[in-house]
């Protein structure tokens, strides 16, 4: 009987025992066993819900700068906080009414547009129109005052600085009088998701003429009451005007008020802010009333047709 030589293959079956032989079967029916284990064997976990406390939509991040909405919606009416976001424009109509010493008013109508530039710049262009004239007693007829062209930056995104740093340069064309240079620092932040704030520092000169000049600070502060519908407020503004011949006895200014904004949908709102004088050259009583219609990316996001989102959402 012929016989055949042995190969590598059998090699390992001639080295194993029967002790090694029934370890691989035990092996083997233990993973069949796990692969094919009973579902019912397996725990079922009770459903977990996660509760936040609301965070107003006016927070929420927005825009390629992170800047909370109202930063966006001019909460205030004497001070302006940041820039508006990238693509995003807002269109005002401002009515100014004003008691002044002599005891008659005085009337201003401002038309406003802001948009917002890559890089965090806005540019900004306003029309006032006014029924008096500096130095004149009582009221006259309505004429433009003057015109101005104002471009803002902002130093960073959103919370990258402290206090949120924005510069502001404008010239103002006036109508009767010689054109003027203006400069503002802008800080504003937020103290908590439902209070808000704002300084402004001016300095305005003019180019010619009697060289008017006024500096000025203004500074705000806002609650939320109704998510992205009703906010109060504090506002005050305090400002000093000379010209050439009076620059070591300015007129000294500074009025405080109340604020109110109502905001009916999301892309709108409306301002209104009494200021009382506390000083002998300040008007008796100034009313502001602002009406501001935003469009582009970001000023209509739904959030009046929405529920108020948890908190662990936010900004995302």
């Amino acid at each position: 009987m012929p016989r055949f030589p042995m190969t590598s293959f059998s090699l390992p079956f001639r080295r194993c025992t029967p002790a090694g032989i029934a370890l691989l079967g035990l092996l083997g029916v233990t993973r069949a066993w796990a692969q094919t284990a009973p579902a019912e064997n397996s725990t079922k976990l009770e459903t977990l819900t996660v509760h936040g406390q609301p965070v107003p939509g006016e927070n929420k991040a927005m825009g390629s700068y992170l800047q909370p909405e109202w930063t966006a919606r001019r909460r205030f009416v004497a001070t302006r906080v940041y820039v508006q976001p990238e693509g995003q424009a807002e269109v005002e109509l401002g009515y100014d009414s004003a008691r002044v010493a002599g005891g008659f008013a005085t009337n201003l109508f401002r038309q406003e547009i802001e948009l917002g530039l890559p890089h965090r710049l806005q540019v900004d262009l306003e029309n006032t129109l006014q029924n008096f004239r500096e130095g004149e007693p009582g009221p006259g007829k309505w004429h433009r005052d003057s015109t101005a062209v104002e471009l803002r930056y902002a130093l960073a995104d959103w919370d990258k600085l402290p206090l949120n740093p924005t510069v502001s340069v404008a010239w103002k064309s006036n109508a009767r009088a010689a054109d003027a240079l203006e400069g503002q620092l802008l800080l504003g932040a937020e103290l908590s998701p439902r209070w808000h704030w704002g300084v402004n520092f001016l300095y305005e000169n003019q180019v010619g003429d009697d060289r008017r000049r006024e500096r000025a600070v203004s500074g705000a502060i806002g609650y939320t009451l109704l998510n992205e519908k009703l906010g109060i407020g504090l506002e005050t503004r305090y400002w000093e005007e000379s010209d050439k011949d009076s620059r070591a006895h300015p007129e000294r200014r500074w009025a405080i008020g109340p604020s109110l904004q109502w905001r009916p949908t999301d892309e709108t709102h409306v301002d209104l802010v009494p200021m009382w004088g506390a000083t002998k050259d300040a008007p008796r009583l100034e009313v502001f009333i602002f009406f501001g219609f935003e469009f582009g990316p970001g000023a209509d996001d739904g959030d009046d047709k929405k529920k108020a989102e948890p908190a662990s959402l936010r900004g995302r």
